[in-house]
């Protein structure tokens, strides 16, 4: 049976189409619509429900050294109150699940884990950890709404105290104040727009949900569901687990080398990574020439022979192109290679262009 989100009242009154996802009941639209929700985050501001996220600390004297042997990015120089993104490797080197990792102090790390990986996550983490550490999964203990748009600054501030407000990228304020409640508030997304996450008690998420509504609406603030979600990231080129990433596709492949820091000592899954050897494929971004719309796992074709397949797939609103992100042969990746898409039968004509499709202006 799927769970709700503390959200989930909201959602039926903005009359939100409910499905499952992740084993959470979630909106996937409102009756805006997929594609007015997504060009209100580009343009204006968008407000979604995170609460199905997985959230883990981990404390204790030998907290950070877990970290660094989890996860395949370096954190070890993390300052407090910053946040890394990196993905977490099996033995073999493919992906266990791509995450983020807040220091709150040196002592005491949060982690925030896929909604759809959270219990394989968790028991992962408990099986390799050593020393002097606690963990504990907090999911069911904490709510998360991500307000995301260039309107988002404007917005908080007319409920946040400036110095509870992270300037800086990737950095979040642990005890900062959303109208009076509690809350970590974060520079973070999944949208490819500056924004926030504020991770809060999931007794206050509905007051925050509809406090953030009530004065974002002069900024064209509106709720946005999964569907608008998914495009976002998509046109940001930003990898979905069970897409981009799995078990089997190593952070290379994925195209994920800045987040993978082969120098250290040791974390799981750089022995799997090396014993891979020079990389046979990898991500890219294909836009399709012809009419249609590849999804996903649809073959890549040159010559009428398959070099790759398709992980995702739709028409990006804001770029206004029918696009696809695929792993394909090293030999077909470079940008400007003409290649097909079987697309239900029919060969599409398309190009493998620059990542990412689409690139906020700073």
């Amino acid at each position: 049976m799927e769970l709700k989100t503390p959200l989930y009242d909201c959602h039926v009154q903005w009359k939100g189409k409910i499905v499952p996802f992740a084993g959470y009941l979630l909106p996937v639209q409102y009756e805006t619509g997929v594609i007015a929700e997504h060009m209100a985050v580009r343009t204006k501001a968008g407000l979604f429900d995170v609460s199905h996220m997985g959230e883990v600390i981990l404390m204790g004297k030998d907290a950070g050294a877990n970290v660094q042997m989890l996860v395949t990015n370096d954190c070890s120089k993390m300052y407090d109150g910053q946040v890394k993104y990196s993905p977490m490797c099996n033995e073999d080197g493919g992906v266990v699940d791509d995450l983020l990792v807040y220091k709150i102090h040196a002592e005491y790390y949060l982690i925030v884990i896929n909604a759809s990986n959270r219990h394989k996550d968790v028991e992962w983490m408990k099986k390799h950890l050593f020393g002097e550490v606690v963990f504990k999964d907090i999911s069911d203990e904490v709510a998360q709404i991500a307000l995301q748009g260039p309107n988002a600054p404007e917005i908080l501030k007319k409920v946040t105290q400036e110095t509870d407000i992270p300037t800086k990228y990737y950095s979040f304020v642990e005890k900062g104040t959303v109208s009076d409640k509690e809350c970590l508030i974060s520079k973070t997304g999944y949208t490819g727009e500056d924004g926030y996450e504020i991770y809060c008690k999931p007794e206050d998420a509905a007051y925050l949900w509809n406090t953030l509504l009530e004065v974002g609406k002069e900024f064209g603030l509106i709720p946005a569901g999964l569907g608008a979600r998914d495009t976002l990231r998509l046109e940001a080129a930003m990898p979905l687990y069970g897409h981009e990433l799995s078990d089997t596709i190593s952070p290379l492949e994925a195209g994920l080398s800045f987040a993978v820091k082969m120098e250290k000592d040791h974390f799981i899954g750089k022995k799997g990574i090396e014993d891979r050897g020079n990389l046979t494929r990898k991500r890219v971004g294909l836009r399709l020439i012809d009419r249609g719309i590849a999804r996903e796992d649809c073959a890549i074709l040159v010559d009428d022979q398959v070099v790759g397949r398709t992980t995702s797939g739709t028409h990006c609103p804001y770029i206004n192109q029918a696009v696809a992100m695929g792993l394909i042969d090293i030999a077909n990746s470079e940008v400007g290679t003409k290649v097909f898409i079987e697309v239900r039968g029919r060969k599409l004509a398309a190009q493998v262009i620059a990542l990412p499709f689409y690139r906020r202006e700073k």
